[in-house]
C-alpha cells in the first residue's frame, strides 16, 4: 500500500525505457488496484502489469473485492495469490488460495503463488513439510497444462520486511523441496517449466547471489522494489542468471 497516482505514473515512466528485454527477463509490476488501469495504459513492450489480490467468484455481493474477470478486461496479465500479509491479515487460507489460482488460470491470468514458513517452523526443522502442504492445496484440482501458466513464490515469513534473509542456500533448498513437490503433481517435465522466485528482503546487494542459485528463478521483491532506481537494479540483475 505505498504511492499516490502520481508516483505510480512517475515510478513507471522511469522504469519503462530501461527494462530489459522481456525475452531475456519478464519484468512485473504488482500494484494496488486503483492503480491497475493508469499503469496498463502505459506500460512498454518489455513491462506487465499484476494485481496484488483478487477474489475467488467470478461476481457477487463482496464489496470492494475484484475478480479475475475484472482484472482482465483492464489488461492486467499477472495476479499475486497467497501473500502471507493476505494470509495473516486478512484471512486467506490454502482452500481460498486454491479456488483464486484455478480462477486466474481459468481467465488467462498469471497466478504468482506464495508459500512460505514462520520463524517457528523454520526453527522446529518442519519448513518443508508445511511448504510441500501449501503447494499440494493451491494445486488441488489444477491440471498439467494450467499449472504450466503459474509463477511460484517462496516467501519466508520470518524474512520479509524484517531485514533478515534466508541464505542462498535456505533458500534453494527449500525451492528445490518445492520443484520435487511439483514433480510429485505434474511430473518432471512441468516441474522444471515452473518458475519459483525467492522473496524476503531481497535487496540489490543480495540479489545476485540468490539469484546466483541452481534453482531459483527469479525475485518477488517488496520494498526494495518502490525506487526506480532500485527496481532496474533487480530485474537487471536477473539478466546475469541467464
Amino acid at each position: 500500500m505505498y504511492k499516490t497516482k502520481d508516483d505510480a505514473l512517475a515510478f513507471i515512466y522511469a522504469v519503462n525505457v530501461a527494462v530489459p528485454d522481456k525475452e531475456d527477463v519478464e519484468s512485473v509490476i504488482c500494484a494496488p488496484a486503483i492503480f491497475l488501469r493508469d499503469l496498463v495504459k502505459r506500460e512498454g513492450e518489455d513491462l506487465r502489469i499484476g494485481a496484488q489480490t483478487m477474489h475467488e467468484l467470478d461476481e457477487g455481493a463482496y464489496t470492494g473485492e475484484i475478480s479475475a474477470g475484472m482484472l482482465k478486461t483492464y489488461g492486467v496479465e499477472y495476479v499475486v495469490i497467497g501473500h502471507s500479509e493476505r494470509r495473516a491479515y486478512y484471512n486467506e487460507t490454502d482452500e481460498s488460495v486454491n479456488k483464486k489460482v484455478i480462477q486466474a488460470v481459468v481467465n488467462e491470468l498469471t497466478p504468482i503463488l506464495c508459500v512460505g514458513e514462520s520463524l517457528e517452523i523454520r526453527e522446529a526443522g518442519t519448513t518443508d513439510e508445511v511448504v510441500k502442504a501449501q503447494v499440494v492445496k493451491a494445486y488441488k484440482d489444477v491440471s498439467k497444462e494450467q499449472a504450466l501458466k503459474t509463477v511460484v513464490a517462496y516467501e519466508p515469513i520470518w524474512a520479509i520486511g524484517t531485514g533478515r534473509t534466508a541464505t542462498p542456500d535456505q533458500a534453494n533448498d527449500t525451492i528445490k523441496a518445492i520443484r520435487n513437490v511439483l514433480k510429485e503433481l505434474f511430473g518432471p517435465e512441468v516441474s522444471e517449466s515452473i518458475r519459483i522466485l525467492y522473496g524476503g528482503s531481497v535487496k540489490p546487494n543480495n540479489v545476485d547471489e540468490l539469484l546466483a542459485k541452481s534453482d531459483i528463478d527469479g525475485a518477488l521483491v517488496g520494498g526494495a522494489s518502490l525506487d526506480p532506481e532500485s527496481f532496474l537494479t533487480l530485474v537487471k540483475a536477473a539478466s546475469k542468471k541467464q
